[in-house]
């Protein structure tokens, strides 16, 4: 009998399968999630015959690395396998400080199909569950043996489509904040989403406290089809609407990746455009640089067409950076490590 993963369940869904009294799943949170610890043996405080049966039902780690690439900039990428032979990506980034900011999948492939994307060419194979979610961040912790309190900043960035995954995505995000676990708080964990409509709606009307990204990457609905076909559906002003009505913090910003790429939409004409679009909307906008790969036909920007973009947008009053490309030197591109290691068992 295939084992239940224990990261799939919340506290609450826990208690209703059995495992009683409260205060025991409250310790084997903790043990999991800040102890990190894998093997309900080692729990001494649970009651042995409880370890004994949650040891037959329940596995605890649902990865296995097959892959670890590290950066001369300390970006680090995994690639797992799942409990299928499926394999899926994460991402650890070093920022400033000593802080790190965990990118996570949340899908084996991806249906939206962007034309610039590796992870697409794949096709789409499944969604991952909540505890295949929760436990990139959970396997990041353990491998770097983080303090249990150390704060982590968490992306939905990776492989896959956050909000085509929805239920395990909240679910995930609910065990990744959850106070007797990780404690990773929502203002922490940021949704990329390439713009599902009636989904950042619904987001919204969770009030997780979540911040919301929004990957852009065209300003016009004819350029944006070519790039990410799911315009189709859902249009720019469909997804400019349903982000005026998503609930942010003051403090905050929606966040608009624009992925920008040589002679497609890198001219001061979308520009103007893109500060037009986000009119009344409190953005920062990141210029990201397209990150080639072998067998695409899209090229990487000029630096400098990259400055005129960025100066034009300070200068009409909104805040906009150029993201310094982490992990040039490995697989960097989203599905890059994945891609590359399947075309290897494959020969």
């Amino acid at each position: 009998m295939l084992k239940k993963q224990f990261m799939d369940y919340l506290p609450e869904e826990l208690l209703e399968m059995g495992i009683k009294p409260k205060f025991r799943i409250k310790q084997l949170y903790q043990w999991i999630y800040r102890k990190y610890t894998d093997e309900f043996e080692k729990m001494q405080n649970i009651p042995k015959l409880l370890r004994e049966k949650l040891s037959k039902e329940f596995m605890i780690n649902p990865f296995e690395l097959i892959n670890h690439e590290i950066s001369s900039d300390e970006t680090e990428k995994f690639l797992f396998k799942l409990i299928d032979g499926r394999t899926v990506e994460t991402v650890l980034i070093k920022m400033k400080e000593n802080k790190y900011t965990v990118c996570v999948s949340t899908q084996v492939g991806c249906k939206v199909g962007c034309a610039f994307c590796l992870t697409a060419k794949g096709g789409f194979v499944r969604n991952l569950s909540a505890g295949e979610i929760v436990g990139q961040v959970w396997w990041m912790k353990k491998f770097k043996n983080f303090d249990e309190n150390k704060a982590l900043n968490v992306v939905y960035m990776g492989m896959g489509e956050p909000l085509d995954n929805y239920n395990n995505l909240i679910k995930a995000i609910k065990i990744i904040s959850h106070p007797d676990g990780m404690n990773i708080s929502t203002r922490r964990q940021t949704v990329s989403t390439s713009g599902i409509a009636p989904k950042i709606k619904k987001l919204g009307e969770e009030n997780l406290g979540v911040n919301l990204a929004i990957s852009l990457h065209a300003v016009d609905d004819e350029t944006r089809e070519k790039l990410i076909p799911m315009n189709k559906a859902y249009n720019i002003k469909s997804v400019i609407d349903a982000i005026k009505e998503f609930p942010i913090d003051k403090r905050k910003k929606v966040m608009f990746e624009y992925l920008v790429i040589k002679n497609v939409n890198d001219d001061i004409n979308a520009a103007k455009k893109l500060v037009k679009l986000l009119n009344g909307i409190p953005s920062k906008v990141n210029l990201i640089y397209f990150n080639p790969y072998p067998g695409t036909d899209f090229k990487r920007p000029d630096e400098e067409s990259m400055k005129k973009f960025q100066d034009y947008l300070i200068n009409k009053g909104i805040m906009c950076t150029i993201r310094k490309s982490k992990g040039m030197d490995i697989s960097a591109a989203c599905g890059q490590l994945r891609e590359k290691k399947l075309k290897e068992k494959n020969g």
